[in-house]
C-alpha cells in the first residue's frame, strides 16, 4: 500500500459480475484482483451471486476457509460457498445464495424507502434479483465482520454499479464503522438516454435526472443509484466522462476516477505472439473463403473488425458499418478490406453449410447463400445489422473491395465456425474499431492495443479521452490509437474519418506499420494495473477516514 495513506486491513468489493462473466466489469475486478491479492494476501474477499452453473468455470469451492464461520453462518441462515475465483492471484470469493431474500423483499424495499428514500415501486426486469444479491451480500459481511472484526479494523465494503446499492445502503446503516466506497460504471439513466436515441451531452447539462427516469421508465434503477451515491463514503466512476454524468444526472459529484487498468499476462510472447497470429488470420481467410467464395491475399488484405455487447448506436456498430460501405467507394484504399462485426446477438446455431465447407479443406469460387453471417439467428428478419446492409444494399459481392463479415456468436472457444477464443482471433486483425457514442470506458480498444493492434475509437469513450491525454493531442493511427472527435450530431463525419484512417493505414509502410503496432503496445502499458492501482488506494483513504470520524462520534 502507499505510504501516508490510511490502508484497509480488509476488504470486501462485491459485484454481480464475481465468479460470473457477464462483461466488462468481470474484467476490471478479475485482472484488479491478483494486485489487491498481492498487497492484502487473502484480506481482499470478493462477494458474488451464487449461480451454481454460471460460476462452474470461475470458482473453486475450498472447504478448508473460514470453517467455523461459515457453521455460524449457516446457524443464521445464510447459504454461501466459499472458495477462489480462478483467476490471476486466486482470491477468496465467497457465492451467496439469495433467492431466499425474495419472500421479504416488500419489507426489505419499504425499510429501504423509510431510511433513504429510495423507490423500489417502479420495480421490474432485474432490479429484484440485483437487490436481492445485494441485500444477501451485505448479510454476508455483517456476518463475517461479527465473527471475525471488530472497529479495530479499518474494513471497506466496496459495491460495483447500481446492482450493489441496496447492500452498500444496508451497511452504512447496520455497520457505520465499515467504510463505504461506491463504483458507478456507467449511470443507469446515461445509457437509457443514450440507448433510446435521445443525445445526451449537447443536453446533459438541462437533462434532470430524475425526470428523464420517470419518462424512460428507469425510476427504481436511478433511484437506487441516486442515493447510494449520497450515502456512501467515497462515490467513484471510471472515467471524466462519466463523472459528469454523474455530476448532472445523479446530483452528485464524484469523489474520485478510478481508471480501469488490466494485466497482460494473456498476451503471447515472442515466437508464440507471431504463430498465434498468423494462426487466426489463416482461420479468418478459411472462413471468408468458405463464406464468400474469395480468396484473400494474406499481404494485399487488411483485417479489420469491431467487438462488444450488442448496444448498436452505443458501442457505434451503425457507424462503423457506414464507415465501410463508404469505404467501397474510397479510390485511396490501397489493399481489399476483410471487415468483421465480432458482437454477440440472438445466436441460433453455426451454419451447417458453412461447416460442411470448411470442414472439406477445400477453396472455394462461389459464396453461400447470403454471404455475410456466419451463424443463423433467431431474429434475422429483425436484426440491426443485417438490416443495415440489406438497406446499404452491401451484398459481398466479388468486385467489392470491402467485404463485411457478421460473427454473431461468443468467442468462446467452440462456437462451430471459428472454434477459437476472443482473444486468439483479436490479434489477428490488422485494425480494430470501436467508434463508440457511450462508453463510459472501453475494454475493447485497450485489450486491442495490448495484443499490438492499432485501434480507431472515438472521444465519447473514456479509454479515447485518457489516450488522448497520454499522447498529448488527440491520437492518430501511427500513435497506435486513433481517437475520433464524436459529438451528438457528426456521425457523418465520424463515418468519414473512419473511412480515411482505414485508407491511410492500407497505404503505410512497413515501418509506418511496425511503429503503428510498436506505440500501440507501449500505451497498453500504460494502462496496467500497477499504475492504476495508486487511485484506488486513494480512494480507500478517503473512505477509511470518513469511516474514522464517525467512529470517534460513536464513542463519544
Amino acid at each position: 500500500m502507499t505510504t501516508g495513506f490510511l490502508s484497509p486491513d480488509y476488504i470486501f468489493e462485491s459485484s454481480w459480475e464475481v465468479c460470473n462473466k457477464v462483461g466488462g466489469i468481470y474484467t476490471v475486478l478479475s485482472t484488479r484482483a491478483k494486485t489487491l491479492q498481492d498487497a492484502l494476501r487473502d484480506r481482499i474477499i470478493f462477494i458474488g451471486p451464487d449461480l451454481a452453473e454460471a460460476n462452474s468455470l470461475y470458482f473453486k469451492e475450498d472447504h478448508a476457509l473460514f470453517g467455523e464461520w461459515r457453521k455460524q453462518a449457516g446457524k443464521d441462515g445464510l447459504a454461501v460457498r466459499v472458495g477462489r475465483w480462478k483467476v490471476p492471484g486466486e482470491p477468496i470469493a465467497i457465492l451467496v445464495d439469495f433467492t431466499q431474500y425474495y419472500k421479504d423483499k416488500n419489507d426489505i424495499y419499504t425499510k429501504l424507502w423509510e431510511r433513504y428514500q429510495v423507490d423500489s415501486l417502479h420495480a421490474y426486469g432485474d432490479y429484484d434479483e440485483a437487490s436481492m444479491f445485494s441485500y444477501g451480500a451485505a448479510k454476508v459481511v455483517e456476518s463475517f465482520y461479527g465473527f471475525y472484526l471488530d472497529s479495530s479494523k479499518r474494513v471497506i465494503y466496496h459495491g460495483n454499479e447500481w446492482m450493489t446499492g441496496l447492500g452498500l445502503l444496508y451497511i452504512n446503516d447496520k455497520l457505520p464503522q465499515v467504510a463505504t466506497l461506491f463504483t458507478t460504471h456507467a449511470t443507469s439513466i446515461g445509457r437509457s438516454i443514450a440507448g433510446n436515441n435521445k443525445p445526451l451531452y449537447d443536453y446533459l447539462f438541462a437533462y434532470n435526472g430524475d425526470q428523464m427516469a420517470e419518462e424512460l421508465n428507469m425510476q427504481s434503477k436511478h433511484s437506487i443509484e441516486k442515493q447510494t451515491a449520497k450515502y456512501v463514503d467515497c462515490f467513484t466512476t471510471v472515467s471524466e466522462i462519466t463523472a459528469n454524468e454523474c455530476k448532472e444526472l445523479l446530483d452528485k459529484p464524484v469523489d474520485f476516477v478510478l481508471p480501469n487498468g488490466f494485466e497482460d499476462d494473456f498476451v503471447p510472447k515472442g515466437a508464440q505472439f507471431t504463430r498465434k497470429r498468423n494462426q487466426a488470420r489463416k482461420r479468418m481467410f478459411e472462413v471468408a473463403n468458405a463464406l464468400l467464395g474469395v480468396d484473400f491475399d494474406d499481404k494485399e488484405t487488411l483485417v479489420v473488425s469491431t467487438s462488444g455487447r450488442y448496444e448498436f448506436r452505443n458501442k457505434g456498430v451503425d457507424v462503423y458499418i457506414e464507415a465501410m460501405n463508404r469505404l467501397l467507394r474510397e479510390s485511396s484504399l490501397n489493399k481489399k478490406v476483410l471487415a468483421f462485426i465480432d458482437v454477440p446477438g440472438w445466436v441460433g446455431e453455426p451454419r451447417q453449410d458453412l461447416i460442411d465447407r470448411l470442414k472439406s479443406g477445400r477453396k472455394f469460387d462461389t459464396p453461400l447463400h447470403v454471404p455475410m453471417i456466419t451463424h443463423w439467428l433467431h431474429n434475422m428478419s429483425h436484426d440491426n445489422v443485417l438490416d443495415m446492409l440489406k438497406y446499404l444494399d452491401m451484398q459481398n459481392r466479388r468486385d467489392d473491395n470491402v467485404k463485411l463479415i457478421f460473427l454473431p456468436s461468443y468467442l468462446n472457444g467452440d462456437d462451430g465456425i471459428f472454434n477459437m477464443k476472443y482473444y486468439d482471433l483479436v490479434l489477428g486483425n490488422d485494425l480494430c474499431i470501436y467508434p463508440s457514442y457511450y462508453e463510459p470506458w472501453g475494454y475493447t480498444p485497450l485489450e486491442a492495443v495490448a495484443f499490438k493492434v492499432p485501434c480507431i475509437t472515438s472521444d465519447l469513450a473514456g479509454f479515447g479521452l485518457w489516450a488522448n491525454s497520454e499522447i498529448g493531442r488527440p491520437g492518430e493511427i501511427i500513435d497506435g490509437v486513433k481517437v475520433i472527435h464524436r459529438t451528438d450530431y457528426n456521425y457523418s463525419e465520424v463515418a468519414d474519418r473512419i473511412k480515411e484512417t482505414v485508407s491511410e493505414y492500407s497505404n503505410f509502410t512497413a515501418a509506418d506499420v511496425k511503429k503503428s503496432r510498436d506505440n500501440a503496445e507501449k500505451l497498453s502499458k500504460k494502462a496496467l494495473w500497477s499504475n492504476f492501482i495508486k487511485y484506488y488506494y486513494e480512494a480507500y483513504d478517503f473512505a477509511l477516514r470518513r469511516a474514522e470520524e464517525r467512529k470517534k462520534e460513536l464513542k463519544s
